[in-house]
């Protein structure tokens, strides 16, 4: 029996891959989507032509491919770095940040780093860049290389992403994406073109996609330094929310999105679910299954699959309950599904601080 309900759909498949674009791979590719091989058909694009050099010695896949490259909403633009990756006004608000007062305090060092040394501190502009005078048109640069359809966006560049973004207006639909993954940013002004969650947010719910996850991220500023989460200064126990990861998908089971459920294949929408499971949203991808069982009868066994997705949403349990019993024991309105009166145990709050550093979702910037 597969290990995770990912690999359960991996195994499923009997026609198609699954395609992921990962925009600003540094670091590489996500090991949750490695379920997928030997299936799995992926293609990184990073301005840093170290990284990708770096990158592409390690892989093992021939399937997968990393191209260093600056991307653009126009090939006719060059990219002006000269005032840094983003665009000035969040520029001038990372700089009040204390992670920037680490990286100025650390600058010295940074330059002499290894190049995996400065990506981890997310220096990027220190690495040996690609030309940014040739920037790439992703939709573009996939029918170069004969993608004609595409599953998954990751989209990170620390700068240009909505810009970038943009350059796939009207392509998602034909592309056949089912799901995306943005960061974002909190700051900002009203403008309609800047780099913020509510043009972000828009955007993509003009093109069919609904928000399944937010994650948001605080940064300290200078005045008073927060401890920092991770290993690398990057966001802070405490700040304002400042940056974030957004996860969109298809919400095929929606009114106002029955269309696109009848426009997608069987697989397509397996491999949906095997997306919502991956993003920690097991409850998406079981009321999927359960919508569409008969369907997916015929590449699965779906109980196998909601057994797995209840054990995903179990984590305080040792031995989860099956689907069919964790449903009843809901079902009996049971205790267990309510945290006591009271103030939050200790143990709760270090389980629950645990499993964040242990288990990210993403990279951290």
């Amino acid at each position: 029996m597969a290990s995770s309900f990912p690999a359960l759909i991996a195994e499923s498949l009997k026609t198609e891959k699954f395609r992921l674009l990962d925009i600003g791979c540094s670091g590489g590719l996500d090991p949750v989507w490695r379920a997928f091989e030997p299936r799995l058909q992926a293609l990184g694009i990073d301005a840093s032509v170290t990284e990708c050099k770096r990158l592409a010695g390690l892989e093992r896949n021939p399937d997968v491919a990393y191209v260093a490259a600056f991307a653009a909403r126009s090939a006719d633009k060059p990219i002006d770095i000269s005032a840094g990756p983003a665009a000035p006004l969040i520029m001038k608000m990372r700089d009040r940040m204390s992670f920037m007062r680490t990286r100025e305090i650390r600058d010295a060092c940074l330059k002499q780093a290894s190049t995996e040394e400065q990506l981890r501190h997310n220096a990027w502009e220190m690495t040996g860049l690609a030309d940014p005078a040739k920037p790439v048109v992703l939709p573009d640069l996939l029918a170069e290389r004969g993608w004609s359809d595409l599953d998954y966006i990751k989209l990170d560049v620390d700068g240009a992403d909505f810009d970038i973004l943009q350059s796939f207006a009207g392509r998602f639909d034909p592309l056949q994406v089912i799901a995306v993954q943005l960061e974002v940013n909190f700051v900002g002004t009203d403008r309609p073109d800047e780099h913020t969650f509510h043009n972000t947010d828009r955007f993509m719910r003009a093109h069919g996609f609904d928000l399944f996850r937010l994650d948001v991220r605080n940064f300290s500023v200078r005045a008073l330094p927060a401890r920092y989460i991770w290993p690398t200064p990057a966001e802070t126990v405490s700040g304002r929310p400042f940056q974030g990861e957004a996860y969109y998908a298809r919400d095929v089971l929606a009114p106002h999105r029955a269309a696109d459920g009848a426009a997608l294949s069987i697989e397509k929408l397996a491999k949906l679910t095997a997306v919502f499971s991956a993003w920690q949203v097991p409850d998406a991808a079981a009321e999927l299954l359960l919508a569409r069982r008969a369907e997916f009868a015929s590449l699965f066994d779906i109980d196998a699959g909601l057994d797995l997705l209840a054990a995903q949403t179990q984590t305080q349990r040792s031995r989860p309950l099956p689907y069919r019993d964790y449903m009843a024991t809901f079902e009996a309105d049971a205790p267990g599904f309510y945290r006591p009166e009271g103030p939050v145990p200790t143990w709760e709050r270090l389980k629950s601080a645990w499993r964040g550093y242990w288990f990210p979702r993403e990279k951290r910037h």
